[in-house]
């Protein structure tokens, strides 16, 4: 009889956490015999359902993991750096979809369609990437794999649920205001966007945003530098160039990328259409005849990457332009989480570490 799994979900009442539990109960693969449904003590004590059964929301504690097999963590970097360690500690396996482990070298950063093998030597805890980065990484792949890389430009349109709740209720409330109440949108009053953490803050309803994180001190934002060192710790490959501008933009769900690659062979574009289309997680969506392309709203609530608007640069032989749209919220966060886990299974890898190599707080 195969092994059966306690599953452990932090967060669990966030916007990822949620997806989580919907993600867990559509699997196929995960052999589960209970969640565990854990939050701070503001969401303790919620019910929740899994499977059409009421699910109490406990506590994170150090003490949360006795019993649990896998941990999928999404409650903000700094519960990561403190909980994870302990869970691992209990014996657990971390899915850790916050970006306060993605570049620890000691944490595999995992896109299961594309560097699975990096799961083989986890030491208890495994990263999973940033949102944008994940569905860039589905639609590189192919390329990669067929004709190599040297460059990356990648510029984004991201959905404002990847700032959280608050932001898309900001949002809601801005497009109301000017729809319904006549507001002049660069008179809307702003508390949360572009970033929560910084000193400024700017309306989003028909507007578009340049900033997501705050600005690091080469002028680049946080979630750029992201994109920049995530690719190539998934490549496992420093000398691919590559550079990001990262826009938000008033979507509510699915980040969308304008991407130019250089390969290292010329690549034929319909060869590269084929490659990315028998690729596992991707879509080919391209038809331009019919004005067949990769939209936002057609990708929400759907697991798949979707990629389209292929073509050859005008005067770069070796230069390819497309367009790649994902469900932020699944692909982009709790679907790859548990992809990582099933993936885990597969593999034979949920099991306690040997010794532990993340600090306790």
């Amino acid at each position: 009889m195969s092994k059966s799994y306690t599953v452990a979900v932090v967060g669990a009442t966030g916007a990822v956490g949620t997806q989580m539990i919907k993600m867990l109960e559509e699997s196929t693969v995960l052999p589960i015999k209970k969640v565990k449904l854990l939050s701070s003590i503001r969401s303790a004590g919620k019910v929740l359902q899994y499977k059409g059964q009421d699910v109490v929301v406990e506590e994170l504690t150090e003490d949360s993991f006795g019993d649990v097999d896998i941990a999928l963590f999404s409650a903000g970097g700094s519960v990561s750096a403190k909980y994870a360690p302990y869970a691992v500690k209990s014996g657990a396996v971390v899915v850790d979809n916050t970006s306060h482990f993605r570049m620890n070298e000691n944490a595999p950063l995992v896109v299961p369609e594309v560097n699975a093998h990096a799961l083989d030597s986890h030491k208890g805890i495994i990263a999973c990437p940033n949102c944008s980065t994940i569905q860039m990484m589905v639609a590189l792949e192919p390329i990669r794999r067929n004709y190599g890389l040297k460059r990356v430009i990648v510029s984004t349109y991201q959905a404002v649920s990847g700032a959280g709740a608050k932001a898309i209720q900001e949002t809601m409330d801005q497009l109301g205001q000017v729809v319904n109440d006549g507001v002049n949108p660069a008179d809307l009053k702003a508390e949360i966007l572009p970033c929560s953490g910084d000193k400024k803050h700017y309306p989003i309803a028909f507007n578009a945003l340049p900033q997501i994180d705050v600005f690091t001190d080469n002028d680049y934002t946080y979630e750029e530098m992201k994109m920049a060192n995530e690719t190539k710790k998934i490549m496992e490959d420093d000398s691919i160039q590559v550079s990001a501008t990262c826009v938000r933009i008033p979507v509510i769900t699915g980040h969308s990328e304008s991407v130019y690659v250089e390969t290292e062979k010329v690549a034929d574009i319909k060869d590269v259409k084929e490659a990315i289309g028998s690729f596992p997680g991707a879509v080919l969506e391209d038809d331009t005849s019919n004005q067949i392309y990769p939209q936002a709203v057609n990708a929400a609530g759907k697991k798949e990457t979707f990629v389209g608007r292929l073509r050859k640069d005008l005067d770069v032989e070796n230069g390819i332009h497309m367009w790649v749209v994902s469900d932020n919220l699944l692909k982009g966060a709790a679907w790859n989480s548990v992809q990582i886990a099933e993936t885990l299974h597969e593999r034979n890898l949920v099991r306690p570490t040997e010794e532990l190599v993340f600090d306790l707080i």
